[in-house]
């Protein structure tokens, strides 16, 4: 619940055009806050900024400001914007519908934005309140001053400044950009000290430059957690996407002590997804970053550690012990573990793709980049499900999306409702039998030549964005010497360890392997990286449930 902030009535404020809108969020506030706070509302931007400096004026404290971002002569970007000079530390809050993520993207870059929320929430208990809870939290420990932010300089074309950008975004890490070739870029490098060459620089809210950072360096930095507390685990899960997640939340609410180890971002391929429309409980759809958000809130809420930013490079078995080996040396231990690693995209073969990756060549859906498409030729290469969310998601501002498929149509590999949607948009066109036979660009991406598949005839067209869904490869090499894989490196399991349903030649329990557990005894697998899993969402995290249901199984038996 809600604390008393100060002596004085701390004001939560709501901004919505709409009186309806506006009178039913004020109702939701006042019934949770309204014994601690003052509720303020109003229905347009600058009737908000009126009140926000007679509060100002007053010598009134702002927590929190909500704006509905679809308002007439200031939307809500635009206002947040202006509300910062006045309360640079009230804690900002876009409200949003599906099809305004692009404006939350804007707004962490805008307005330092703290959160976005999806009208509509109800029920309040689940969507809203925990929200603001956090948010009210995190103003009064900031002691109410304004909350120095992430500066990141770059340039638009560098495929590290796209990298750097793109981990702080999955990461829910709110940063400013500033190209390098403008007037504060430049003010921000000499400041610095630095010419410009090496970019991108990240400036860390306690003032510390930091130049062409690596992830777990920087993920440090911006306050994630990179460092296990413990030595010693009941249960390390590798891998943050759906499966890692509801491994984690399952392990952690039954009272194992656990810990996630990401080596990226939480989410997975999921975490990129601009919208999931067949997640049972979500008819209107849900963005992959909303869900994952949630997720890792909840496993924290229970207690799980999550580490970003540590690549796991072995898995040893020293007695009962499972020992998880980091890049750098260090190690952590368990009496399980989970192996949820997932699958990362694979590679566009074709000649100039490697160079200009990063460049306008871009693997996954790219969020970040999504904005810079507006009123472009977009094309997308492949023709499953994640191919076509991406499509629908950028035919909202691209002038044009064109599907890439080298197979005869999109119905081998892709959901029934996503080909309706594409079918209906006007602006997406689907090339059968087309393939990327060459990428062609100095320092970015121009043209693209295409491969008709069947006549070998090519073609070059203008292009400068290409976003690339071509299949999955899983992430197991680190795992050759000690847990068995098929011939495509997805991890063996259960009954597919052997083809008589035999246990593994090694194997030393008296009892078979359980379903997803491996040929190390204690160590599981669930999701994408095991062989022929479903390669859904909710199977992933169905996985992750069950595993945990195992671990306990070996727990009581080891």
């Amino acid at each position: 619940m809600a604390q008393a902030a100060d002596s004085a009535r701390t004001v939560i404020m709501t901004v919505d055009d709409d009186p309806g809108v506006s009178r039913a969020v004020a109702r939701d506030l006042r019934r949770r806050y309204g014994a601690s706070y003052r509720i303020v509302r109003a229905e347009s931007g600058a009737s908000a900024l009126d009140a926000l400096r007679e509060l100002k004026l007053r010598g009134d404290l702002v927590a929190v400001i909500l704006a509905d971002y679809r308002m007439p002569q200031m939307n809500g970007i635009e206002f947040l914007e202006q509300a910062l000079d006045v309360y640079p530390g009230a804690r900002r809050v876009l409200l949003t519908a599906y099809a305004d993520t692009n404006a939350a993207i804007d707004a962490i870059n805008v307005v330092d934005l703290d959160h976005y929320l999806l009208k509509p929430w109800d029920p309040p208990e689940e969507k809203l309140y925990p929200v603001l809870d956090d948010l009210l939290q995190a103003w009064r420990t900031s002691d109410f001053r304004p909350v120095p932010s992430t500066k990141v300089v770059g340039h638009r074309w560098s495929s590290r400044s796209s990298d750097v950008r793109e981990f702080l975004a999955r990461n829910q890490v709110p940063y400013r950009w500033y190209s390098s070739d403008e007037p504060e870029g430049r003010r921000l490098l000499a400041a610095a000290g630095e010419d410009g060459l090496r970019l991108p620089v990240v400036i860390t809210p306690d003032g510390t430059p930091l130049v062409e950072p690596e992830a777990v360096d920087l993920a440090a930095r911006v306050g994630l957690a990179t460092t296990p507390t413990a030595d010693f685990y009941d249960l390390v899960v590798i891998g943050g996407g759906p499966a890692g997640l509801g491994a984690a939340v399952y392990g952690a609410s039954e009272g194992l002590r656990t810990v996630l180890v990401e080596r990226s971002a939480t989410g997975g391929q999921a975490g990129q997804s601009s919208r999931i429309e067949n997640y049972l409980g979500f008819p209107d759809g849900v963005s992959g970053a909303q869900l994952t958000d949630r997720a890792r809130r909840q496993a924290s809420k229970f207690g799980a550690e999550i580490l970003t930013a540590r690549e796991v490079t072995a898995l040893e078995v020293n007695g009962a012990a499972r020992v998880v080996r980091f890049s750098d040396g260090s190690a952590v231990a368990a009496h399980s573990v989970i192996l949820a690693t997932g699958v990362s995209y694979r590679q566009l073969a074709a000649p100039g793709c490697e160079e200009l990756t990063g460049c306008g060549v871009y693997y996954g859906s790219a969020l970040t980049e999504a904005p810079s498409c507006q009123d472009q030729d977009v094309y997308i290469v492949g023709g499953a499900n994640s191919a076509g969310q991406a499509a629908m998601y950028l035919s909202r501002g691209a002038k044009s999306v064109t599907l890439l498929v080298r197979g005869e149509s999109l119905s081998a590999s892709m959901s029934h409702y996503l080909i309706q949607q594409i079918e209906e948009s006007p602006n997406i066109q689907v090339r059968s039998r087309t393939v990327v036979e060459e990428a062609h660009g100095d320092g970015r991406l121009e043209r693209l030549t295409l491969r008709d598949v069947d006549s070998g005839q090519t073609e070059q067209v203008d292009a400068q964005w290409v976003f690339v869904f071509i299949g999955a490869a899983p992430l197991t090499d680190w795992l050759d010497g000690t847990v068995l894989r098929d011939e495509r490196g997805f991890i063996l399991a259960g009954p597919d360890l052997s083809a008589d349903g035999r246990p593994p030649q090694d194997w030393e329990l008296d009892r078979p392997p359980y379903h997803l557990e491996t040929n190390v005894p204690g160590v599981f697998v669930a999701g994408d990286a095991r062989s022929e899993s479903a390669k859904r969402v909710a199977s992933a995290v169905g996985e992750g449930a069950m595993a945990v249901m195992l671990v306990h199984r070996y727990l009581e038996q080891s």
